[in-house]
């Protein structure tokens, strides 16, 4: 049984369905359903409960994914403590809020355990950071995966999922969505990113009657336009450190909000490269 089936079956456990992990591991729903039923056969017995509408995993499959996690881990610490010492430079595209929220904690992860690991950041939009890696321009990215899975020519590792939000005026007192958006102006997330396409989705379901006149791609210029009472929006959470800047009201979009996921890329073929690996370790949310 290939290391890439058990990858697969994290991605379902991860996902919750075979759709999600197509989407996750650039493949398409059949061959993760055959890698599946390959690793039925390889243990004798069922790892999915197939009755329902949906394919749901069984208690067998989450203990083989916990056992083969934790022997990822091990050999993951095997290999850093026989490895010689990480040296060479990596050149990292980085989107704009992650600049902030991520960047700070990465560099000094790095500092601290790869001192001789020299890490360039380079700010950019998605799209030219995808043609940048690419082109090799640069060595490894940090962006927004696209929802249809992202290039096969890249190697997608997600990191973590950035939920959308509606913020509205601070001294704003309504919390039904739709009326919201009929007292304020739409304040629209660029269309031309994913996560303002996303978002443009969730307004077009639960408040169509929504009219905008402005486009940001920025986060901090949408929330400071909000917390001056110019209108509403709904965006990837902004953090902390904007609301303390411009205080605005924060309404959670329900149980299972829209929500964007932030990934590292890199190329195919650097998927096992020191260096990209250790900036990964280092970009990780459990990372410290």
């Amino acid at each position: 049984m290939k290391l890439s089936a058990f990858r697969t079956l994290n991605a379902v456990l991860r996902g919750g369905s075979f759709a999600a992990a197509a989407a996750d591991m650039n493949l398409s729903p059949s061959a993760i359903s055959l890698q599946m039923k390959q690793m039925e056969e390889y243990f004798g017995q069922p790892l999915f409960d197939r009755s329902a509408l949906q394919v749901r995993p069984n208690a067998f499959a989450a203990e083989i994914d916990t056992v083969l996690q934790e022997a990822f881990t091990r050999l993951e610490t095997l290999r850093r403590r026989s490895s010689p010492v990480v040296e060479g430079r990596v050149r990292l595209g980085t989107i704009e809020p992650l600049l902030v929220s991520l960047l700070p904690r990465l560099l000094r992860q790095a500092r601290q355990r790869y001192p001789q690991l020299d890490v360039r950041p380079v700010r950019g939009r998605g799209a030219d950071l995808v043609d940048q890696l690419k082109s090799g321009e640069l060595d490894a990215a940090i962006i927004v995966r696209p929802e249809s899975g992202g290039s096969s020519r890249l190697s997608w590792t997600p990191l973590f999922r950035e939920k959308l939000v509606l913020i509205a005026p601070p001294d704003s007192t309504e919390t039904d969505i739709p009326e919201l958006f009929r007292q304020h102006e739409w304040l629209r997330f660029d269309k031309t990113t994913i996560g303002g396409r996303i978002a443009a989705r969730y307004v077009a379901e639960h408040a169509p009657h929504a009219r905008s006149r402005i486009d940001m791609q920025s986060l901090a210029t949408l929330t400071a336009l909000v917390a001056e009472g110019l209108g509403v929006s709904v965006l990837p959470d902004p953090g902390a450190h904007l609301y303390a800047a411009h205080p605005v009201r924060v309404i959670q979009l329900g149980r299972n909000p829209p929500y964007r996921q932030i990934a590292y890329a890199c190329r195919a073929t650097d998927q096992d490269n020191r260096l990209v690996q250790a900036v990964l370790g280092c970009a990780r949310p459990d990372a410290g």
